[in-house]
């Protein structure tokens, strides 16, 4: 049970923090470095199986191992370098890939899943050292 809490707890903190970035903060971006590609209305099915296996990796490589060494740090640092590897996956292999994918586009996603990953990985550590 513990784990399934922890689960829940780290994914609410990664559906607050990115709904923020995506509807307020860089919306705008988005919309200019994907003119003409974006969907309408996102395919949400796609968006939460994303976000479904994304907390699972952190729970999987970084939370619960930061736990088990009982170091902030540890979160910090394997949160960041999981949240590059996943966004990177996806920018880089659409950049080498795609006609007109933006380089600012990758640039910034880089930052931000790095960004992402580091902060919702600390969040999950602090719940996890509270339930």
């Amino acid at each position: 049970m513990f784990y399934v809490k922890l689960y829940l707890c780290t994914l609410v903190a990664f559906f607050a923090i990115d709904m923020i970035w995506l509807g307020v903060v860089a919306r705008g971006f988005y919309q200019r470095q994907l003119e003409g590609m974006l969907r309408e209305t996102p395919l949400w099915s796609a968006a939460i199986v994303f976000y479904l296996l994304f907390i699972l990796g952190l729970l999987v490589f970084v939370i619960v191992p930061g736990l088990q060494a009982g170091s902030a740090r540890k979160v910090l640092i394997l949160g960041a370098f999981f949240g590059l590897i996943t966004y990177a996956t996806y920018d880089l292999t659409n950049l080498a890939t795609l006609k007109n994918w933006p380089l600012p586009m990758t640039i910034v996603d880089l930052i931000w899943g790095s960004l992402l990953g580091m902060s919702v990985s600390y969040l999950g550590f602090v719940a996890g050292k509270y339930l």
